[in-house]
């Protein structure tokens, strides 16, 4: 069964999140990625929005735009508000965040402010929202972005979200004492950070891409292991499911290159 970079993306993103934890999601990818979970092998994952909801049930094919409309809080358990939210995030409850960005270095930190320098921006991008708080103190980060040599970068013209800054301890000196980099999933590989170095490091390639291509696609030199796994690509069954979720492929489209 034929998929395209996106819906590739979802679903490896999917098979990463385990059962009965809680996934702080933004909407878009992260939100079908993390609907595709709870409908395969996730069935208790909870999903928390930045808008107020906790838990709620949320339609296919009826997904919402955005982060605070009413669609996101369709037989939730709770809505609290903002702050509330974010107070339960900061004292370890969520345990994942899902986050996507313009641009992204070899230490994992994700532009979404500025191209180019601050003063003189080439473009000026949407900024963080809560990307700087979620990525700051949920238990683990997963980033999703595709692939391109412009956006994989040496260093972001922009820190709007830290991961580890300039490397080794430099994250909890900065005092960001919890939280880190989980996975980074793009349409072409998974990576994860080093555990010294904080460098992103490849840890499997997608069914017929080669580290070498991997590397041919990234601005920066990635740390690759002697052996690469290759992942097992998306199900009939996976694919069936993400396509309900999002008939009119707002979310699943491939990005122009």
């Amino acid at each position: 069964m034929e998929y395209n970079t996106a819906e590739l993306v979802a679903v490896m993103s999917s098979r990463v999140l385990e059962d009965n934890k809680t996934i702080f999601a933004g909407a878009g990818l992260p939100l079908v990625s993390s609907i595709l979970a709870q409908k395969t092998r996730a069935p208790h994952l909870t999903i928390i929005f930045e808008g107020g909801a906790v838990a709620p049930e949320l339609m296919s094919d009826r997904l919402p735009y955005s982060t605070n409309e009413v669609r996101t809080a369709r037989k939730a358990i709770m809505i609290p508000t903002q702050f509330d939210i974010f107070s339960l995030q900061q004292r370890g409850y969520v345990d994942y965040g899902f986050l996507g960005g313009a641009q992204i270095d070899m230490y994992g930190n994700l532009n979404t402010t500025v191209i180019g320098p601050y003063e003189k921006p080439v473009v000026r991008l949407p900024g963080p929202g809560g990307a700087n708080d979620i990525i700051s103190t949920c238990n683990k980060i997963i980033l999703s972005l595709h692939h391109m040599k412009r956006s994989f970068i040496p260093k972001v013209d922009y820190i709007t979200s830290p991961s580890y800054i300039t490397g080794g301890d430099s994250r909890r000196k900065s005092g960001l004492i919890f939280g880190s980099l989980y996975k980074v999933i793009t349409h072409l590989c998974i990576m994860s950070p080093d555990e010294k170095t904080g460098r992103l490091k490849l840890e499997a390639v997608h069914s017929g891409v080669t580290p070498e291509q991997v590397q041919e696609n990234t601005g920066f030199e990635l740390l690759i292991p002697d052996k690469v796994p290759t992942t097992e690509p998306p199900t009939e069954r996976e694919l069936t499911l993400l396509r309900a979720l999002d008939p009119e492929k707002r979310y699943i489209t491939p990005k122009k290159e």
